[in-house]
């Protein structure tokens, strides 16, 4: 169903389009040799190009044009051949050169394909326009001294991927569908890490509103926003402040705004730029970037699969629902974890223990599966169990609290506490006789119609022998007694 905003006028479509900044997984920037890793003191991983010092030229990191590559075809995208790098121009304390070295005119990867999963089910294809790579700029700290702002350059000249969707993606809900699946492709590529809070993933929203089927409104840009929830946040705030401006007779001005999460709105920043403000020219100090098809094909035959891939596959050969697959793909390793349990059990049993169990104490533990102290053929272990009868649903539970706390197999389990099911329909019988004989008024009860009383007879007979007994033989044999 669509996103619509109600106004005074009636009803308003949004209609977003994102440009996400990826910062490229490499040991090095784009243009130097100098670290790309996170974290370092202020100022330690900058060399002479990344400061800009005279007469020093960048050199083109191979290995981050192969990431942005790798990128694109995992975006289902067109790898340009021909790609070259331009100078952006506009003055920034935290830019030493006055220009940043980006992409313009010929991007190195061109239209692509998204697609997204909706919460009901649905899914959806979001274009994407193009893919170009550029280099990062420093970053201004303005909270470190009262009336001074600090400049850090460690990120200065690393590797960015700009990935700009076209303006398919209407409210809140798509736009982060579409930014977590992006997340999910980067990190299943090996691309970029996906981490929003360290900055490595940053997102530019466009947002503007139209009456349904009129021209595109004129857009506002919200700035470096940081998370997948300030994005849906962000997007709800500025939409209704474009309606309520042109419901009172005003009108909107392309500008670029920033959100505040703290007052949780969007305000203006600067009015928004075009091409021409910047001076693109192509930068004389690199040749145009000139790819061989067989290299491209070399990097294509590399690529792992991919989460949609999996996804249709994990419905397809485990006959799981959507969103069981959904939610096992969300990350790579936790597909991992699924399909190496799954592989000699019950699919669909496993996918529950994964999603219900599993995830619930990881989570609350604040852990990764890869910190998982049940592992994958643990677990498979456990099910075993299950599904050869040797011990119930409900004792599993138990059994598994126990693997988790202590990291034992489930079969040393069950055998040291003594925890195997009863199926010896003649032991379970000799229960559900004593069961029968002390309690005449509740038998005569369910005799005569109050068949509710059932499941307090199951009760007693799991009571007395501790749970142990197989639920399906206790409940044959019981409906057989009690007729």
């Amino acid at each position: 169903m669509a996103y619509t905003l109600k106004g005074e006028t009636g009803e308003w479509e949004v209609v977003i389009g994102m440009e996400v900044h990826a910062q490229v997984t490499a040991n090095s920037k784009l243009f130097s040799g100098a670290s790309a890793t996170f974290g370092a003191e202020p100022n330690t991983q900058v060399s002479m190009v990344d400061a800009a010092m005279p007469g020093m030229l960048p050199v083109l990191n191979k290995y981050c044009v192969e990431q942005a590559v790798r990128t694109g075809l995992g975006l289902n995208a067109a790898i340009n051949t021909y790609s070259v790098f331009e100078r952006k121009n506009y003055f920034y304390p935290d830019l030493p050169q006055g220009y940043q070295i980006s992409q313009f005119l010929h991007p190195i990867v061109g239209k692509g394909v998204i697609e997204i999963d909706l919460p009901d089910g649905s899914t959806k294809e979001i274009g994407v326009t193009r893919l170009h790579l550029e280099q990062d700029a420093g970053k201004s700290l303005h909270d470190q001294h009262p009336t001074k702002s600090f400049v850090d350059l460690n990120r200065s000249g690393c590797a960015l991927m700009e990935i700009v969707s076209e303006p398919d993606i209407r409210g809140p809900e798509e736009a982060a569908a579409y930014l977590s699946k992006l997340r999910m492709i980067l990190r299943y590529l090996g691309t970029c890490d996906g981490n929003m809070e360290e900055g490595s993933m940053r997102a530019d929203v466009n947002v503007s509103v139209r009456k349904f089927g009129a021209e595109l409104g004129t857009r506002c840009e919200i700035k470096n926003v940081n998370s997948v929830k300030a994005v849906q946040q962000a997007i709800e705030y500025e939409a209704r402040r474009q309606i309520e401006i042109i419901e009172g007779g005003g009108s909107i001005k392309q500008e670029t705004r920033l959100w505040d999460p703290n007052k949780m709105e969007t305000r203006s920043m600067r009015s928004k730029e075009e091409a021409h403000d910047y001076r693109y020219f192509p930068d004389p100090d690199l040749l145009p970037l000139e790819l061989d098809p067989k290299w491209i094909a070399e990097i294509k035959a590399t690529l792992p699969e991919l989460p949609d891939q999996k996804k249709h596959r994990f419905m397809k050969d485990y006959g799981l629902p959507l969103y069981d697959a959904t939610v096992l793909i969300a990350e790579r390793s936790r597909a991992d974890y699924y399909e190496s349990a799954a592989n000699s059990n019950d699919p669909k049993l496993i996918a529950n223990w994964v999603l219900n169990e599993l995830l619930a104490l990881l989570n609350k533990d604040n852990k990764d599966i890869t910190e998982s102290p049940v592992k994958a053929s643990q677990l498979g272990g456990l099910i075993a169990l299950i599904s050869d009868n040797t011990i119930s649903g409900k004792i599993a539970k138990d059994v598994f609290a126990e693997m988790y706390a202590t990291g034992q197999d489930a079969a040393h389990i069950v055998e040291t506490k003594g925890l195997k099911q009863v199926t010896d329909t003649g032991a379970i019988e000799k229960v559900i006789d004593a069961v029968i004989a002390a309690n005449p008024d509740n038998v005569a009860a369910y005799r005569s119609g109050k068949d509710k009383l059932f499941g307090f007879f199951v009760g007693q007979v799991l009571k007395e022998t501790g749970g142990k007994a197989n639920p399906g033989m206790v409940n044959d044999l019981l409906k057989k007694k009690l007729s």
